[in-house]
């Protein structure tokens, strides 16, 4: 029987997150990207030191996803100022949301994913929303079947290449409370 669980990611764990978010990230686009820009952005986004500052950040939060207590996938979510664009507050940001892909299909991403929106809901936000790559078809049709609906575009930088990324949100009072709606069974 295998066992989720969702735990947050400590500053003692920056070297898992860091080999997980390298890895995750180099099998979501490396076969689609040039590789020096891979290199480049990993270099400057996923360095060690570069994800010491955001756990220290306090409007920053990681989480694992570990399955058989082997972590498989993360969560990155933001607040306030600490949001990669400048939204209407209170909202809430996810910023990275990765699974590696001999993991992909076991409800991970989503387990991850209500993760965000139990913070949400904890932060009395009214939104979230994300950025996803407009290319990135089966993170588009994930976020769609979780309600998300597109409201912009945004010009996100890998390297020397710009690309195109799809803004979507979805409010988070669209979710219902799975503990209120078992008391009310």
């Amino acid at each position: 029987m295998e066992k989720i669980e969702i735990r947050k990611v400590l500053h003692h764990d920056c070297e898992l997150l860091h080999r997980l978010a390298v890895e995750t990230f180099v099998e979501s686009y490396g076969s689609v990207n040039a590789e020096a820009n891979m290199q480049g952005y990993l270099n400057q986004n996923y360095s060690v030191e570069q994800l010491k500052l955001e756990l220290k950040h306090p409007f920053s939060e990681f989480y694992f996803a570990y399955l058989n207590q082997e972590a498989v996938g993360f969560l990155k979510i933001n607040f306030n100022e600490a949001q990669t664009k400048t939204q209407d507050k209170p909202s809430i940001e996810i910023e990275r949301i990765y699974v590696l892909k001999k993991f992909q299909g076991k409800q991970i991403g989503q387990l991850l994913f209500n993760k965000a929106i139990e913070i949400g809901k904890e932060q009395h936000a009214k939104y979230l929303w994300l950025g996803v790559w407009e290319k990135n078809e089966r993170a588009i049709r994930f976020y769609q079947k979780n309600g998300l609906l597109p409201y912009g575009k945004h010009i996100f930088k890998l390297g020397d290449e710009e690309q195109l990324d799809i803004l979507m949100k979805v409010a988070v009072t669209s979710f219902s409370n799975p503990i209120e709606s078992k008391k009310s069974d």
